[in-house]
């Protein structure tokens, strides 16, 4: 036999073997977000449940933080503001990624990082048969809203909605207003408990000692009635109106009240410069960006969040967990989780004179809260990371 020959035969062989042979392929699963902190707050155990499952995680981000579970991180030009040019360069470095990448399932969170993901994203859901995922966090149009977020806004999700294959919110309102407006584009639209809360992070309990130390170092003293509103300093987060109502307690000469503000400061100092002038100083703390709020919820004897807007209010089912009473402003999100005088107190938007009336209320008649108290531990069930993963598990594997 010539080598010729010879040679023709094992190339056959050869071509025979790799066709024949099963290549096993490791799925890829991608989660997007403007910025690290809401994929470190909100979605660790989601990709964890990815890694577990044998999927290669990959998260893309505008921010450089080590991200658990992830595989590959990339630093994407994502901004906040829907005018900002860099959104355009994130479209072309994101579709890059998604081309090279070929991913099975693409998760997107928060506005503007849904609205670039779900553009780069167009052809690849059909050429790669990628199946693309939106968890809407809070629509920008809601009931009440001003009109301007209705003409930007609803605009561009609708258009969106035909390039994601399965919308996710996290209140009645939304889902069914996406029911109403989307779901001749976007066939698959689901409601979920929320993003979860981790009860074993916030069911801990400090000793007396521990919790006399943690209060020495904040400056409060240990009779002090602590209320905690755990969110970023922003406009949306309506700090100002606890600010007011403790403004009018102090007025009318209630001094044992201290407030705790922990979050990121989105407005450079404005809320504190408020708290200046008002001579407030002494009872509003401003802690910054903290990773032990579960021990703070443990010094703390009220939650407040005075929001305008809320797709469902984190900050109010932790509290709930930690067996601390609420109060809340009247929003679709936080309606969800507080049933008014039956787990906590609704009120007006705005309206800090009757928050101030709450407060003092709740601080005279520990009872009521302890009401309250009992009456959140199973409307929070729900809530809680075991149950809602339970809730996107079967969404995943649709």
């Amino acid at each position: 036999m010539s080598m010729t020959l010879k040679k023709k035969q094992n190339l056959s062989i050869i071509k025979k073997i790799k066709i024949g042979r099963i290549f096993t392929v490791k799925k890829k699963v991608l989660f997007t977000a403007t910025v690290d902190s809401h994929i470190l707050h909100f979605h660790v155990p989601y990709l964890k449940y990815f890694k577990e499952n044998g999927y290669e995680v990959h998260v893309a981000t505008n921010g450089k933080e080590k991200i658990p579970y992830c595989d590959v991180k990339h630093v994407v030009s994502f901004e906040r503001n829907p005018f900002k040019f860099k959104n355009l360069i994130a479209i072309k470095q994101l579709k890059k990624i998604i081309t090279d990448e070929k991913f099975d399932i693409i998760h997107t969170h928060t506005p503007m990082g849904s609205v670039v993901t779900r553009l780069a994203a167009k052809k690849s859901r059909k050429k790669y048969n990628t199946r693309v995922l939106y968890t809407a966090h809070g629509f920008h149009f809601y009931k009440g809203a001003p009109a301007i977020n209705w003409i930007i806004f609803y605009p561009v999700e609708k258009y969106l909605s035909k390039f994601t294959d399965t919308l996710i919110t996290i209140n009645s309102e939304d889902y069914d207003l996406a029911k109403r407006k989307f779901s001749k584009r976007c066939k698959d639209i689901k409601y979920i408990h929320g993003i979860g809360v981790d009860y074993e992070k916030f069911k801990v309990r400090l000793d007396d000692d521990e919790k006399n130390n943690l209060r020495k170092d904040l400056a409060l003293n240990s009779d002090d009635y602590v209320i905690i509103y755990a969110a970023e300093l922003n406009k949306g987060k309506n700090q100002i109106m606890l600010i007011k109502a403790i403004k009018k307690l102090v007025e009318d000469g209630i001094k044992d009240i201290k407030v705790l503000l922990p979050g990121l400061d989105s407005l450079n100092g404005y809320y504190q410069k408020r708290v200046k002038k008002l001579d407030l100083e002494n009872y509003i703390h401003f802690l910054g960006y903290r990773k032990d709020v579960e021990k703070l919820m443990n010094i703390s004897n009220l939650a407040v969040s005075t929001s305008r807007r809320e797709g469902l209010g984190i900050h109010l089912a932790e509290a709930m967990v930690s067996d601390i009473p609420c109060i809340a402003t009247i929003d679709r999100g936080h309606k969800e989780l507080i049933t008014d005088n039956v787990n906590g107190y609704l009120i007006n938007q705005e309206d800090y004179l009757e928050l101030a009336k709450k407060i003092v209320f709740l601080k005279s008649n520990k009872k009521i809260g302890k009401k309250f108290v009992e009456n959140s531990k199973k409307i929070v069930e729900d809530y809680l990371i075991e149950n809602v993963i339970k809730e996107m598990k079967k969404i995943y594997e649709e």
